[in-house]
């Protein structure tokens, strides 16, 4: 198999069916994996290893934030220096309360997702910790309201 542009390997069919069958039910027992893709046992479970370690996935339960008590989740748009994007998205890992941060094209230069237990922390969050960052330029924020759809089992880009 080629790689694709971007230079990731694309994965073989079993391992494909792997990753859709944990994107269903990430608590399938191993057993249960190697059965449905008829493999044995061992196999399936040095696949899932390697999958693992290549982070081509997490193995993790997906919550929904607002049904575990947390008052605030939101988007965050930063417009920042790119001379010091290295420095900012270091910073930005280093924030518990951000769960997602990503470098973006368009009209901000990254996209943030956030969760905070109140509006104190979200207040803190955006004057006191993001907005105090050198290099940080503007900073959006969106709050999530409803969560209407909240899928991840979209499968790979090599599916049949």
């Amino acid at each position: 198999m080629k790689a694709t542009a971007s230079g990731v390997q694309p994965l073989d069919r079993v391992d494909r069916e792997m990753v859709s069958l944990l994107q269903k039910d990430g608590r399938m027992p191993i057993v249960s994996i190697a059965k449905e893709l008829g493999i044995s046992e061992t196999t399936a479970r040095s696949r899932l290893k390697r999958l693992i370690t290549e982070e081509v996935i997490k193995v993790i339960a997906v919550s929904n934030p607002i049904r575990l008590g947390f008052e605030i989740i939101g988007n965050i748009k930063l417009s920042i220096d790119l001379k010091k994007k290295d420095e900012i998205l270091q910073a930005l890992k280093g924030i518990d309360t951000l769960n997602y941060v990503a470098l973006t094209t368009g009209g901000n230069d990254i996209d943030i997702e956030f969760i905070a237990g109140s509006l104190s922390e979200f207040k803190t969050l955006i004057f006191e910790r993001i907005s105090q960052i050198d290099g940080v330029n503007s900073v959006e924020t969106s709050l999530i309201v409803e969560i209407i759809k909240d899928t991840w089992d979209y499968g790979t880009a090599w599916d049949d």
